[in-house]
């Protein structure tokens, strides 16, 4: 396939896909299983970013200490724009930090902030993608195995909030799925602009890096601490494993095929 090909599919499959499957598991699947799913993510995330995106942006940048100081810069930013977020979703509610759930009587604010918010990660996500895929078609698959799976996890809590919000079932599925297509106008966008400025994917491909680290040590795993039992803490360590072995499996089947 294409380059463009590829990005289409990935972005369609990291959107649209993953909202279904989450979708699906939560309105059937056991709530306990989400915490194995996020270890998963947390492997698959770190996998990608230290054993593939980021030595590929160095590769591609040619300046060891200039692509990790764009790594640090946006591990900072992201930082900065997590922060802002939480500030204006604690503007009304005294809050700190992420709240697992919507209070019932926010009447679907804090549901159309989550929706925002989504749609800008969305299109974030399908802008990384591409960068990946425009480097290299195998760094580019595993970039988005690393995005799709943690976007699962994370799309069930979302779906959740929607719920907890007032949104119907079927409107939580619709405007989640709306929200999805921002991966693939991300992709679209950044395809036909980088492929002007070829000189910019090695920076995006840093920002891939440093968003993936940012969201598995920041967002997922101070989670994971909140069980601190030998064997939920085996499960998690076995999890994360599991997460960076798939995409060394990934890198293997698909440098093998090339």
């Amino acid at each position: 396939m294409s380059v463009l090909a590829w990005i289409l599919v990935t972005s369609f499959a990291g959107g649209v896909l993953s909202v279904t499957a989450a979708a699906l598991f939560a309105l059937t699947a056991r709530g306990g299983w989400v915490p194995h799913l996020i270890s998963y993510a947390i492997g698959a995330l770190l996998g990608a970013a230290f054993l593939e995106v980021l030595p590929n942006a160095i590769e591609a940048h040619g300046n060891v200490g200039a692509a990790t100081a764009i790594v640090l810069a946006g591990i900072l930013g992201f930082f900065v724009l997590e922060k802002l977020v939480l500030w204006r979703h604690c503007h009304d509610d005294h809050c700190e930090g992420h709240e697992p759930q919507a209070p019932a009587h926010d009447h679907g604010r804090s549901g159309l902030l989550i929706l925002v918010g989504d749609t800008f990660h969305n299109f974030v996500d399908g802008v990384l993608i591409a960068a990946a895929f425009m480097q290299d078609v195998r760094l580019g698959i595993v970039t988005a195995l690393a995005i799709i799976a943690h976007e699962i996890p994370q799309e069930v809590g979302d779906f959740l909030i929607l719920l907890h919000s007032g949104y119907s079932r079927l409107k939580a599925l619709a405007f989640n799925l709306l929200s999805s297509l921002a991966t693939l106008a991300g992709g679209l966008l950044a395809y036909f602009a980088l492929s002007a400025v070829q000189g910019v994917v090695p920076v995006f491909l840093a920002l891939a890096a440093a968003s993936m680290i940012y969201v598995a040590v920041a967002d997922l795993i101070p989670g994971l601490h909140k069980r601190t039992e030998l064997r939920a803490t085996l499960q998690q360590v076995l999890l994360i494993a599991a997460g960076v072995a798939t995409i060394l499996l990934a890198h293997f089947l698909v440098g093998h095929h090339d």
